[in-house]
């Protein structure tokens, strides 16, 4: 069954919504490479109107002026996109197309497919919020940068009930970014306080 894998820019106050004015400071070969492992486990980009507008609008161009970046605009154009949006889209990059019915039914589709081993959703956030909600994602992948933002919209919505992660791999980089990556899991046994007490510091 194919993996779903959030990767996000984050700060460290939990704002998913990027400014460059915080982002970009701390861009470097580490990310970079952090990024392109991201991409490079994906067959399939599941993308939110917002993220797809900004990324038709400026990737496409970037392949055709053939610049250091060209490569991954080329990977990018030639991955499968699957867009959600609730109104209809004319395409103009290649390989893209509007999700089939309900979300959370074209997800649990395309995780059953065979020929598909990863989906990966860059930002995208209301996306995320909503597979979060229904447990269809599978991994978060974040960047979390040495800065709270203060403002924008986060990752991690008001709700009923915690999510409960398991940090599968971290790493600090010399910029003061961590990259670590969750997978989701169950929730652990309920332990209080009585049970913890021996743990406390100045135990005898």
């Amino acid at each position: 069954m194919a993996k779903v894998i959030s990767t996000l820019f984050i700060s460290a106050d939990g704002v998913a919504e990027i400014d460059a004015d915080w982002h970009f400071p701390y861009f470097d070969d580490n990310m970079g490479r952090a990024v392109g492992e991201d991409y490079d486990s994906a067959d399939v980009l599941l993308i939110g109107r917002v993220t797809y507008d900004s990324f038709a609008g400026a990737w496409p161009d970037r392949e055709a002026a053939g610049g250091d970046d060209a490569p991954f605009a080329k990977q990018l154009g030639d991955v499968r996109k699957v867009v959600v949006s609730r109104q209809p889209l004319e395409f103009s990059w290649r390989n893209s197309e509007l999700v089939s019915g309900n979300l959370l039914d074209a997800v649990t589709s395309l995780k059953a497919d065979a020929d598909i081993s990863g989906i990966l959703i860059p930002g995208s956030i209301s996306v995320v919020q909503q597979l979060l909600a229904a447990g269809l994602v599978d991994e978060l992948r974040l960047l979390v940068h040495p800065v709270a933002a203060r403002k924008g919209r986060k990752l991690f919505d008001d709700g009923d009930a915690p999510y409960h992660l398991n940090m599968t791999a971290t790493e600090a980089f010399p910029t003061g970014v961590i990259r670590v990556i969750y997978s989701t899991t169950a929730a652990p046994s309920k332990v209080g306080y009585d049970e913890v007490k021996d743990q406390v510091p100045g135990r005898k």
